[in-house]
């Protein structure tokens, strides 16, 4: 019998690393910074597909990725080698890749006031000429909320499971399948609507 209530599901452990990630961590961090090519060579593509989701650029991405890996290099003496490396990193990235990109903007508008010209939007029409499904997805995903949308790619282009998008967002399993499921059901509602004005 259940009183009515949803029950949060038990808490599942963070999963340990293997034995060749823990080794290569316990080495770099007693000063063997060779070790960490290991880790560069494991995490580098998924690193990559994360600061690309927050930056949308691939230069800006690469940048923001070599520094992630600085800097997890640099505190690699604070990390509890009982856990992964990948969701500690990918924190770093997300962290770096949100600086990032509010400095980017930052300089933006500042280049923008100092021309004095507005900044060029594209409108609607432009969405309505490009045909097929992809530009169609492209718009849709465009207008949801960041954090939506961010974790829709995060889980659906390039496969990171809901637990490490937890991970690196620092939030918890539940509430990233909310936002799944939020972005869903509006992503399928947008992709109608752009259908039938495409129509």
């Amino acid at each position: 019998m259940t009183d009515g209530h949803p029950h949060p599901p038990p808490a599942v452990p963070p999963e340990p690393p293997d034995q060749l990630e823990a080794a290569a961590i316990a080495r770099v961090q007693e000063g063997d910074t060779a070790a960490f090519d290991l880790l560069v060579r494991r995490y580098m593509r998924p690193a990559f597909a994360v600061a690309y989701r927050v930056l949308g650029h691939r230069e800006d991405a690469e940048d923001v990725v070599q520094e992630a890996f600085l800097a997890a290099l640099g505190a690699i003496g604070t990390f509890d080698t009982s856990r992964r490396f990948g969701p500690w990193l990918y924190r770093i990235v997300v962290t770096r890749g949100l600086n990032f990109r509010k400095a980017r903007s930052r300089r933006a508008t500042e280049a923008i006031e100092h021309a004095g010209v507005a900044s060029p939007a594209p409108g609607p029409a432009a969405d309505a000429e490009r045909a097929g499904l992809q530009a169609t997805v492209a718009a849709a995903l465009k207008r949801l909320p960041e954090r939506h949308r961010m974790i829709v790619q995060l889980f659906e282009l390039d496969g990171f499971s809901g637990a490490e998008i937890a991970a690196m967002l620092g939030l918890s399993p539940g509430t990233v399948r909310w936002y799944l499921h939020e972005a869903r059901h509006a992503l399928r509602d947008m992709l109608a609507h752009l259908q039938e004005s495409a129509g």
